[in-house]
């Protein structure tokens, strides 16, 4: 038998997280490759709670049965890979891969992109982000004279490698749980949007994903009509708490108040779902729309597995979820960029001059009016991309491109030679050599 790389994963696999999901679809196609002896370093995200494996499911099984229970292993890995942020990333193997979600805006912080030149190859899930990451230049200054040095840039490999959606959860369906059903008896319209997807920091139009201004949209846009849709919003503030769902209420209520007239329901479905009922979610006949304004995405990970369900979707025409939603077959809006406010990032995550996309809000609304008249029209083009992604951004078309970047990138690794050595005897108090893993804490 051929020597088996020791390759090591340290990722967030057991977070409920946009990473989370991520990184366990990383190391479920490591371990479907089977060229590596894959171990797993679990590791926080933010506050998202730890509990999204499942011992009962055997593709979380396999990650289970791969998971370190210290950190520390008997000897150098020769492949790490590192699935984080990039300026988290660590070189702890012989040969060491930054796997990230990419960026939302023009530029990242200079960090990053030393973190990037840390490791010997890095993936991101977008043409976007590897453009953005290829072009970002930053002077490199000397403190003590201020005179520009040198240019600080991206030098090492970026690929890209799309994550790809589970066909077998993710696709059409007509069964629903008992619980949805319940939940969705409490809806009143028969047409809804929908959108999937966190409220993050900032005021009014400056949160990441513009989740505010989507509800002001759409309440301007259908308020005082005799028949109004609804809008069913599955969201949170990265938290599944009691505290979180009233803050993300009060938010909605904020925004209410900013217009005037009969306005139409939102409903807040609020806490913790597996992927199966997200897909139910997806697919309930009282959700007829996917819809985002979010100011950028690395990727757009819910967007892309709202498509499968064969309904319209409508983004914004700029960053990650472009490489899988395009026209005539999505429904994207128009927009410019725009300066991102200060308040929408950690201070440590800001860099002045950075740009995101806003989506031209009076377009946005005409775009909303359309659809809800004219719904029929939209949903062969619908079925049309739900089968173009079926084929081009699945877990098996993902897991197949992650072994071609692999093969073209990481060298071969011979089996360390075993000497003989003389029996010596054993000093009390020693112990082989540990090669320590990060320890990582997420700001």
């Amino acid at each position: 038998m051929s020597y088996r790389p020791v390759c090591l994963v340290t990722a967030p696999v057991a977070t409920r997280s946009g990473y989370g999901a991520h990184s366990r679809d990383i190391c479920r196609s490591l371990i479907q490759l089977d060229r590596y002896d894959v171990h797993i370093w679990p590791v926080r995200w933010g506050n998202t709670p730890m509990n999204a494996l499942d011992i009962n499911d055997p593709n979380d099984k396999m990650i289970i049965d791969r998971l370190l229970g210290e950190p520390t292993l008997p000897k150098q890995p020769d492949i790490h890979i590192h699935i984080v942020i990039p300026n988290e990333f660590q070189q702890v193997g012989k040969y060491n891969i930054g796997i990230t979600a990419g960026l939302e805006t023009t530029v990242c912080h200079p960090d990053w992109v030393q973190g990037v030149n840390r490791m010997d190859l890095n993936i991101v899930p977008a043409t976007f982000v590897k453009k953005t990451l290829d072009n970002i230049r930053f002077d490199v200054q000397d403190d003590r004279t201020n005179q520009i040095t040198g240019e600080l840039k991206c030098e090492k490999p970026i690929e890209v490698l799309f994550e790809g959606a589970d066909t077998n959860i993710y696709r059409p369906t007509k069964h629903f749980s008992k619980e949805l059903v319940s939940e969705m008896n409490k809806v009143d319209e028969q047409f809804n949007f929908l959108y999937v997807g966190h409220w993050l920091q900032g005021g009014l139009g400056q949160d990441r994903k513009d989740t505010g201004m989507l509800v002001k949209v759409f309440l301007e846009t259908f308020k005082n009509l005799k028949t109004k849709p609804g809008l069913i919003m599955k969201t949170s503030g990265a938290g599944f708490s009691v505290l979180d769902r009233e803050s993300i209420l009060n938010k909605i209520n904020d925004v209410k108040k900013t217009v005037q007239g009969d306005l139409p329901n939102i409903y807040l479905m609020h806490g913790d779902f597996f992927d199966e009922e997200i897909n139910e979610l997806y697919n309930h006949p009282k959700v007829k729309v996917h819809i985002s304004l979010t100011h950028g995405e690395g990727f757009g990970r819910p967007l892309l597995e709202s498509t499968l369900s064969e309904k319209p979707v409508i983004a914004p025409d700029w960053s990650g979820h472009t490489d899988f939603l395009k026209r005539p077959n999505a429904i994207l809006f128009d927009g410019q960029l725009v300066d991102v406010p200060k308040e929408a990032f950690p201070e440590q995550f800001y860099v002045d001059g950075m740009k995101w996309f806003t989506v031209n809000y009076q377009k946005a609304s005409l775009t909303m009016k359309e659809l809800y008249k004219n719904y029929r029209k939209y949903t062969l083009p619908a079925k049309k991309l739900a089968i173009f992604n079926k084929s081009n951004f699945s877990l098996n078309a993902m897991t197949k491109k992650l072994g071609t970047i692999l093969d073209k990138y990481v060298p071969e690794f011979a089996e360390e030679v075993k000497l003989e050595l003389p029996k010596l005897k054993k000093v009390e108090g020693t112990k082989p050599p540990e090669i320590k893993l990060p320890k990582l804490q997420k700001v």
